[in-house]
């Protein structure tokens, strides 16, 4: 079998696996969802995708001002609640992203992000962007759930 004919055959074999498991999409309301076309998370099968959220309420407004540590432990929160609603917990949570304004504050994002995850220690990423969504939010997080 030629490298072509492989591919060929593992993408077969992928779309008869996943076709068959259900895809169920988890909205948070906010603003952005409708206008960019997403969703706060995505189950299928045991895997939970979160999106990138940040310190929103569900009033849309902005939570923690400048406070990088109440912002990161705000977020966290959020992820908790949409992982229950498909299922999963923090528990289950086996990678995070944080994507940060000002990587010099790394460790109020670090000591929150340890409140929650200390036990659990999934892989990371803190990685310093330009700027988000919006200037008032100082740090956004994605996360990845296998329930096992």
């Amino acid at each position: 079998m030629t490298r072509i004919d492989l591919i060929g055959v593992f993408h077969q074999y992928s779309r008869n696996k996943f076709s068959n498991m259900d895809r169920t999409n988890y909205s948070s309301g906010a603003k952005w969802e409708e206008i960019v076309g997403y969703s706060r998370a995505v189950k299928i099968g045991n895997v939970v995708e979160v999106t990138g959220t940040v310190a929103m309420d569900d009033n849309n407004n902005p939570v923690g001002d400048d406070n990088a540590y109440a912002q990161t432990k705000f977020i966290i929160g959020k992820i908790e609640k949409v992982l229950q609603r498909a299922g999963a917990s923090l528990r289950d949570v086996v990678r995070t992203r944080m994507f940060v304004t000002d990587i010099s504050r790394w460790e109020e994002y670090g000591k929150a992000h340890g409140e929650f995850f200390k036990e659990i220690r999934p892989c990371t990423s803190m990685i310093e962007v330009k700027g988000l969504i919006a200037p008032e939010y100082l740090i956004e997080i994605e996360a990845t759930a296998i329930i096992a």
